[in-house]
């Protein structure tokens, strides 16, 4: 069957480039809806979309943009009308999945566009910036970078088989039948390396309940991932037991998902079980990364390139204020587990991390700034010990059943 790709990108500047990759699409038997973003001139060739109506669906006008020549401005107005018109063309059934190629101003424009689309349509974007951090371009969407390896400046022997790799990338996605998968109602459910027993022997337990667990690695684009999907309302439950994300964004770790982190499941209104599952760390990359200020902190190294920070007693009281503060935000059911034998694997009696003045900070803060009709269950047990998960799981399944 056939398919439409849409490939964004500025044809005023790389229009050979896109042309390439157009007839590549086109000779593997599917369809192109070309959408121009070029900001400085007149495209190679007519495209289905003018760069003319994504400036004015982004409140702008085209010829003014170019007059008045600030690219910045121009980037922005462009940013502003994909975003606005793509959404809609793709709610139209105008294409099926989109490939775009570009440098920074082109990887800023089409991802932008990319990230208004929901997950499962096909998107790649051939980038130069497709190493390093990429979390401002990628968000929380299924996004596939692809290394330009060269400038997207010409087609040539290295330029043409990565450009043909990316079309042919996108014709196999959008080729491909999502697998015939039995709906269940889902729980969204966040963990790290050191919750993992917990997590695991939860999905268990909801499952044999009939419910799905998605299960989200806390590593900061994991959180917001999770905190993005809550949003859209795609669970009825949260099992939040690995809220490790707010140690980071408290000391400056690596892995912070944002000041947003924990507030998705008390707007949208749905029930959520709440523990402070490895709030004794926070992550930095190999040991020369850690700023100075540290230098006298207890550390273990979980690998050559992860460096974890055990939290102290005073982190620990402010993090238990932050956890109560978020849980106080809900008006649906919610209720916090403490694991009295520790939060992690590293923080177990005689573990690297064990710190129990650290512990009891975190609680009492816990307890005393949490809303009094929210309970707060003390488990005599580590966080990844068989009780810890039987209290955590049945505790939500009731909420969820209510």
């Amino acid at each position: 069957m056939t398919k439409t790709i849409a490939l964004i990108g500025a044809l005023d500047t790389k229009g050979s480039e896109f042309a390439f990759v157009k007839a590549e699409i086109e000779r593997r038997g599917h369809a192109v809806l070309v959408v121009d973003t070029g900001i400085m001139g007149p495209p190679s060739f007519s495209p289905e979309v003018s760069a003319a109506e994504i400036a004015a669906a982004g409140g702008a006008d085209l010829a003014t943009l170019r007059n008045n020549a600030d690219r910045g401005q121009a980037i922005e107005a462009m940013v502003q009308g994909v975003t606005a018109l793509v959404p809609h063309l793709y709610a139209a059934g105008r294409f099926d999945g989109i490939l775009g190629m570009g440098g920074s101003a082109g990887t800023v424009i089409a991802t932008a566009a990319m990230r208004t689309l929901p997950l499962g349509v096909p998107k790649v974007m051939v980038s130069t910036l497709a190493a390093g951090d990429t979390a401002a371009y990628v968000g929380t969407k299924d996004i596939v970078l692809v290394p330009s390896v060269v400038d997207v400046a010409g087609v040539n022997r290295i330029s043409g088989r990565i450009f043909a790799n990316a079309a042919g990338a996108v014709v196999g996605m959008v080729e491909t039948s999502a697998p015939d998968i039995a709906e269940k109602p889902l729980v969204a459910a966040s963990m790290f390396g050191n919750t993992t027993k917990l997590v695991d022997r939860c999905r268990e337990i909801l499952a044999d309940h009939g419910y799905e667990t998605l299960v989200f690695h806390a590593t900061g684009t994991g959180g917001r991932t999770m905190e993005s999907l809550i949003a859209e309302g795609y669970f009825a439950g949260v099992l939040d037991v690995t809220t490790t994300e707010w140690a980071d964004e408290l000391v400056g770790g690596v892995l912070s998902a944002g000041p947003e982190r924990m507030d998705a499941a008390a707007k949208v209104g749905i029930p959520q079980v709440i523990a402070p599952g490895c709030l004794d760390m926070a992550n930095f990359w190999a040991p020369e990364t850690i700023p100075p200020k540290y230098e006298d902190r207890r550390f273990y190294h979980w690998n050559p390139n992860v460096t974890l920070m055990r939290t102290t007693p005073a982190e620990n009281a402010e993090l238990g204020r932050i956890l109560a503060q978020k849980a106080n935000q809900s008006s649906s059911p919610v209720a916090i587990f403490l694991p009295l034998q520790g939060i992690s694997v590293l923080d177990a009696p005689g573990g690297e991390f064990w710190w129990p003045e650290a512990n009891t900070a975190l609680f009492n803060s816990i307890c005393e700034h949490v809303r009094a009709d929210i309970p707060v269950q003390e488990v005599d047990a580590n966080i990844n010990a068989e009780a810890f998960a039987q209290a955590v799981s049945k505790q939500l399944l009731v909420f969820m059943q209510q």
